[in-house]
């Protein structure tokens, strides 16, 4: 959590809101591989693609 309120507070000051999306995307990215490698939902992540 430290780490999210630190990226927050370094974009806020910046003015580098335009990382958000980046980041959201990468999250997204990152979760489907997560649950698409090994669960029961790998099936329909690999439909997506």
């Amino acid at each position: 959590m430290e780490f999210l309120k630190d990226l927050w507070l370094f974009m806020k000051e910046r003015k580098k809101f335009w990382l958000a999306p980046i980041i959201i995307v990468l999250l997204f990215l990152g979760i489907l591989i997560i649950f698409g490698g090994s669960s029961a939902v790998a099936p329909f992540v690999y439909s997506l693609f």
